[in-house]
């Protein structure tokens, strides 16, 4: 049953009671809230006999868990419908016998279980029957495999892209190896000795070839045994049981093995044909070299097609941040951005520069696997994250060439540009922050990892543009913008056209770094007459200034003819023509906006074409990317995301989610007064150099 069913199910009058005898259903609270969002009513007891038809009770087992075989019993006593569960396809970060993740979706299947070759499944239903013609379903199946391949997503994610290739330069084949036992060789019709034929044939056909044997994840952390072991190799036979991504993996080997693996579904989508020793649900559709076919499978299906039955139409898949059923496409973003966190922070870190109000909001973000260690002295930083194999991090602004050695790697921390509902300095927690390993974006004096995202942003794949673009249009429907803050109606504006010139904190890092003949709120503002002697000026201090925490108050009057204290941002970019600013991240949302942007510095948006620049932007910025492949690289690509609600790491979608909804934790009284406390000691600070 797929999301679009399931949601009909959900209504209420069509939801249907399921008895179990296995106590992971009533334990395991996402298993029991997908199948509740599917339409179904988990119970105990014994199910009405003789309603196993559409509406009647039916037993839930697991796969064919040993569990399976009491509710089998009762089904078949009863004469009530038997319902098969298992994992989808795309399942978590970590292997279920780990414990610690769960399911993004479930197989919900009335007909069998997948695989089990010995009768047909809902799935293999699906292959043999349906259509799968439909241009935009086969559309989206081809953009959810590049995206698993793009981004090395797999049914477990625990794995690290960036690990050298095993035998780098050297075509090789692989062997995939499973647990022993596993229901899934039995009910495809191998046993344990199928994998000796199987390495055996994989010698023979590749004479001369190095044999690469991956071992199974569950198999690799010590969980359950598989059927090769270091006894296996030999100077031809080596076993791979590091974290290695799959995709890496296929994308060097020159021919691929497997038993009944779902890496071996993978291998077709990487573009392999398997030598397939079973009979699991992708064999048989002219995709693969099988050893054992099965007679009745006849149909011959394309990638595109056997990716669309098995992942879009088949599982029921479930995002834990709207609590609801959703599309694979929503599973790919949520999956994504919990495996970046997993592969970046998998090795802790050591945190420096970092004020005291700043730590725990920087624990929560990148401290899910090690809390990071906080050390303000360099010298003592660096030296922790040698001893510790940790990196370091260190706040953008505080960062000196102390915290940089050539044998750690150290990150750049700042705000991201979705950041909050709430002013940083009135020390708001972000939702999104930025790590760089190479610069800073509002820094150009140096390349930044941002940079770098922008210039290769034009090769995109049409799938992350089409992201990109919704992106845009949910940010500019629900009007939101950094920070969001409460604001009054827009006052009447003068009537002419109208330029909005937005103010900066005068020591900024971006003005300090971005800036050189323009390089305070009044120059600005008199460069911007200056060139635009007829045009209704209006002038927006910036918040942090207004707010009394920051530095940059000016008069403007006679130079611009309106300011606009305390205003909506996005309400005025709306009721403009055009914006001019130094660095402000204004003129990014109003690119948005569609609102032309003349820069007088060098902000990260400024040298690609999308801007007029009166500033020095680095002549390296020699790409020229679409809106649309600008605001992927922003907002997509370079930050990092948090949901404060469930405390994981999120896509940008669920911050736009809650930012619209503003269902997010403020800070308290004592923050607030901290703060004012910060903008007092900042305002004398020049005093003190």
């Amino acid at each position: 049953m797929g999301p679009a069913e399931a949601d009909s199910a959900a209504g209420g009058e069509t939801s249907r009671r399921l008895f179990v005898y296995n106590g992971g259903f009533l334990t395991q609270r996402r298993i029991r809230r997908i199948l509740a969002l599917s339409g179904w009513q988990l119970r105990l007891g014994l199910p009405r006999p003789g309603t196993g038809g559409r509406g009647g009770d039916c037993v839930g087992v697991w796969g064919h868990a040993p569990t399976a075989r009491r509710g089998e019993a009762v089904a078949a006593r009863r004469k009530v419908g038997l319902v098969r569960i298992e994992d989808a396809f795309l399942r978590s970060l970590h292997p279920g016998r780990a414990g610690k993740s769960p399911p993004m979706g479930l197989l919900i299947d009335d007909m069998g279980v997948h695989f089990d070759s010995r009768q047909p499944s809902r799935l293999e239903h699906i292959l043999a029957r349906h259509g799968l013609d439909d241009t935009p379903l086969l559309e989206r199946a081809r953009a959810a495999m590049a995206r698993m391949k793009d981004a090395h997503l797999s049914k477990y994610n625990a794995f690290d892209p960036t690990l050298a290739d095993p035998l780098p330069g050297k075509p090789h084949v692989l062997v995939i190896d499973q647990t022993r036992g596993d229901a899934s060789i039995r009910y495809a019709g191998a046993r344990a000795a199928t994998f000796r034929e199987m390495l055996v044939a994989a010698q023979l056909e590749n004479p001369g070839l190095p044999v690469l044997i991956k071992t199974h994840p569950e198999s690799a952390a010590g969980h359950r045994p598989g059927h090769f072991g270091p006894e296996d190799e030999s100077e031809r036979v080596r076993l791979v049981t590091g974290p290695h991504s799959p995709w890496r993996l296929l994308e060097s080997a020159s021919a691929v093995y497997t038993v009944s693996s779902g890496m071996g579904f993978e291998a077709i989508i990487a573009g392999h044909r398997p030598r397939v020793f079973g009979q699991p649900f992708y064999a048989g559709w002219g995709l693969t070299q099988d050893e054992n076919p099965l007679a009745r499978r006849t149909r011959r299906l394309t990638r595109a097609q056997l990716f669309a039955a098995a992942m879009i139409l088949y599982p029921t898949w479930y995002d834990p941040f709207r609590d609801e059923l959703c599309e694979i496409e929503t599973v790919l973003d949520n999956l994504e951005a919990e495996a970046r966190a997993w592969r970046e922070d998998r090795m802790g870190y050591v945190a420096a520069g970092m004020r005291l109000w700043k730590r725990a909001p920087l624990t929560r973000f990148y401290g899910s696997l090690r809390r990071p260690v906080f050390e303000d002295d360099p010298a003592h930083a660096l030296e922790r994250a040698r001893r510790d194999s940790r990196r370091l991090m260190v706040w953008a602004g505080k960062a000196t060439p102390a915290h940089f050695a050539p044998d750690v790697e150290t990150l750049r921390i700042e705000d991201g540009f979705l950041r909050s509902r709430g002013l940083g300095a009135e020390l708001t927690p972000p939702l999104s922050l930025v790590s760089d390993d190479l610069g800073i974006y509002y820094d150009p004096g140096r390349e930044s990892r941002l940079e770098h995202l922008i210039a290769a942003s034009p090769a995109l794949p049409e799938y992350a543009t089409r992201r990109a673009e919704a992106l845009i249009a949910r940010l500019t429907a629900a009007r939101l913008s950094k920070y969001n803050l409460a604001r009054a109606p827009l006052p009447d504006l003068p009537e002419g056209r109208r330029i909005l010139v937005p103010g900066q904190v005068e020591d900024d890092a971006s003005i300090r770094k971005g800036c050189t003949d323009i390089a305070d709120n009044l120059a600005l503002l008199e460069a911007t007459r200056a060139a635009n002697p007829d045009a209704v000026i209006i002038y927006k201090p910036h918040p942090d200034v207004e707010a009394g925490l920051r530095r940059g108050k000016i008069d403007a009057t006679g130079t611009a003819d309106f300011t606009a204290h305390e205003a909506d941002p996005i309400a005025l970019i709306e009721a403009v023509d055009e914006v001019w600013t130094m660095t402000s991240l204004l003129g990014f949302e109003a690119l948005l906006r569609a609102r032309p942007v003349t820069t007088l510095g060098a902000p990260f948006y400024a040298g690609w074409g999308l801007t007029r620049d009166l500033g020095a932007p680095p002549a390296r910025r020699t790409a020229r990317p679409t809106l649309a492949q600008l605001v992927h690289a922003t907002l997509i690509a370079y930050p990092r995301y948090f949901d404060p609600v469930t405390g994981q790491p999120c896509p940008v979608e669920v911050v736009v989610d809650r930012l619209e909804r503003g269902n997010l934790p403020r800070p308290g009284p004592a923050n607030r007064a901290l703060s004012k406390l910060q903008g007092l000691f900042a305002s004398f600070a020049p005093l003190w150099r």
